[in-house]
């Protein structure tokens, strides 16, 4: 009964998050703003903006961004030894680049224009950098709980990745290149692929030699 539970515990977090992610997009069609992107954008203007945080929001921000994955990615290929997870992490990071970029021209959200920290081009649901983000460094934080055996280490490690997510996203709406919708539907989409990603791949990357 246990094990029949754990299982579908898996199941019904995709659930839950596709469910949510759906409402989202449906509710953002045609550039709508959510009351929840008005709020949260101003008070953001009011109380975060500032000439000290605004540098680091730009650098914490590059960790989601295109030519840093691309580091990543070349990085893995050439320094994890076991090959099939090195395949394994830069496949994750191509797939879910891919469907970022499909879900953006089903959507064609278009940015919020009050204001700008950076320059950004293309449509703006959902947050490519909180997607990836959460895919890419969500997918870590699988493998490390898996591989690293030091627990102090592996927790430390975990929680590292786990704020990293979270400051991206976090980077997103500060900069004001993307709504607070737009983040929060790109983790919960990466949430519920990586749980299926996982389900496919594991028995792959992990099978017995």
């Amino acid at each position: 009964m246990h094990v029949f539970q754990k299982k579908n515990i898996k199941w019904v977090i995709v659930l839950i998050c596709i469910s949510i992610f759906v409402y989202l997009m449906q509710a953002v069609w045609g550039s709508h703003v959510l009351p929840i992107d008005t709020s949260v954008y101003n008070f953001a203007i009011k109380h975060f903006i500032s000439d000290t945080l605004t540098p680091i929001m730009i650098v914490i921000t590059q960790f989601g961004g295109t030519i840093l994955m691309i580091v990543w990615a070349i990085a893995s290929l050439v320094l994890i030894t076991n090959k099939r997870i090195a395949v394994s992490v830069v496949s994750n990071l191509v797939l879910i680049a891919l469907l970022n970029n499909i879900l953006k021209l089903i959507v064609r959200r278009a940015r919020p224009t009050g204001f700008r920290l950076i320059t950004e081009t293309g449509y703006s649901f959902p947050s490519g950098h909180s997607m990836v983000s959460m895919a890419f460094y969500g997918y870590l934080i699988y493998l490390i709980y898996k591989n690293v055996r030091n627990k102090k280490l592996r927790w430390t490690l975990m929680t590292c990745f786990s704020l990293l997510i979270l400051i991206i996203g976090l980077s997103r709406i500060y900069l004001g290149v993307h709504y607070t919708s737009d983040v929060f539907a790109g983790f919960l989409f990466s949430i519920g692929y990586l749980v299926v990603y996982i389900k496919l791949t594991d028995p792959i990357v992990f099978q017995k030699k």
